[in-house]
């Protein structure tokens, strides 16, 4: 059972989604529901929405043209969708990319002025639409977050907008939708769980509250990512676990930010498609190599709340990770030049990082 005080009101458990419909009627009479093509119908998350919604005697819209990685372009169509609707309030349903993507919907709802790109220039806060998340994977920890990752639809890169207009008013945390993951899926948000975890344990702004939230997740995450062999078919209570894991990851980047492995991780999605839990974890060798010089203690601190060295638990991700990563030079020579005026992640990360840091791990994880 998760216990986190955090602004985001948390309504956990089978049957929340149906079980409070009160919640969805204390924000308006109208709604657009923001999801992708499949997933949340395939869950059951989109049908026990719906029910709750005719429940509380709530008119809807969906738009399901969400896609992975979600584009700036995409969330402008479905702000002015939530506009002609006269939507009073978002619902986000899927994992981390409808999540994000709801958040942003939000802000362009309330902007009719904005390009699709006017997220990224936006003064903080933006007027916004409240936004109620239904999470269907145990990974991104983004009913939590106030962070939003899109995908710049002109250039394809990767960038996250946050700020107090990026957080959901309420989030429903069923870890039951996520039984219809393909297990592909399952490893994938399950070490993105775990590169939160560890990232913001690592990280030079983590605080007692954020390492509390880290160990809580490492805690359940552990028995998972450990077990003989690694990455089983998780049963319903595993399923519980992973989830909660994600939630307390999500609050803990929440108070911290993610280190370098997460900006590093974007170029090898933006490139060559690498899932976003599978391309941060990429860099969590060199992540730990740093931190191993530049705070022993925080990453013993890690290793006493995994029960296990780190080399232990790099050794079990290891046969996850993609067998090659073909990364170009140019590609490389690209993502350096953008980083040139300076990087948060980079900033916070174990020693700090420059970009020719930073293109030194691309060429070595790269071929």
């Amino acid at each position: 059972m998760l216990k986190l005080e955090h602004r985001v009101r948390i309504f956990q458990g089978p049957g929340a989604v149906q079980a409070h419909p009160e919640v969805f009627a204390g924000y308006g009479r109208r709604c657009l529901i923001v999801t992708g093509s499949g997933s949340a119908k395939k869950c059951g998350a989109l049908d026990d929405c719906i029910t709750a919604l005719k429940c509380a005697h709530i008119a809807y819209e969906v738009f399901d043209r969400i896609e992975p990685n979600p584009k700036t372009a995409t969330c402008h169509a479905a702000g002015a969708a939530a506009r002609d609707f006269g939507a009073e309030f978002i619902v986000g349903i899927g994992g981390g990319s409808p999540m994000d993507a709801a958040k942003a919907v939000a802000i362009y709802a309330k902007n009719p002025s904005f390009a699709h790109d006017g997220v990224y220039t936006r003064q903080i806060p933006a007027q916004k639409l409240p936004v109620i998340l239904i999470g269907t994977t145990a990974g991104t920890g983004s009913e939590v977050t106030g962070v939003s990752v899109l995908t710049h639809s002109d250039t394809g890169a990767k960038k996250s907008i946050s700020g107090a207009d990026c957080y959901a008013e309420a989030a429903f945390c069923d870890y039951s939708y996520t039984a219809a993951l393909p297990q592909a899926t399952t490893v994938s948000t399950a070490l993105d769980a775990l590169a939160h975890a560890v990232e913001s344990a690592l990280s030079n702004r983590a605080i007692e509250k954020s390492r509390a939230f880290s160990a809580q997740a490492l805690g359940l995450l552990a028995p998972y990512i450990l077990s003989d062999p690694p990455f089983p078919v998780p049963d319903a209570r595993m399923r519980q676990a992973l989830y909660e894991a994600s939630v307390y990851a999500g609050a803990a980047i929440d108070l911290t930010g993610t280190c370098f492995p997460h900006t590093l991780g974007y170029v090898l999605t933006e490139q060559l498609g690498v899932p976003h839990g599978l391309a941060c974890v990429v860099f969590m060798p060199a992540l730990i190599g740093r931190a191993r010089r530049f705070c022993p203690d925080a990453l013993a601190f890690v290793e006493d709340a995994l029960g296990v060295p780190m080399e232990t638990v790099l050794a079990a991700i290891r046969p996850a990770l993609p067998p090659s990563l073909p990364l170009g030079g140019d590609a490389i020579a690209d993502a350096v030049a953008r980083w040139q005026k300076g990087v948060a992640n980079f900033t916070r990360s174990p020693g700090g990082l420059t970009p020719e840091e930073a293109r030194q791990a691309l060429e070595n994880v790269s071929g």
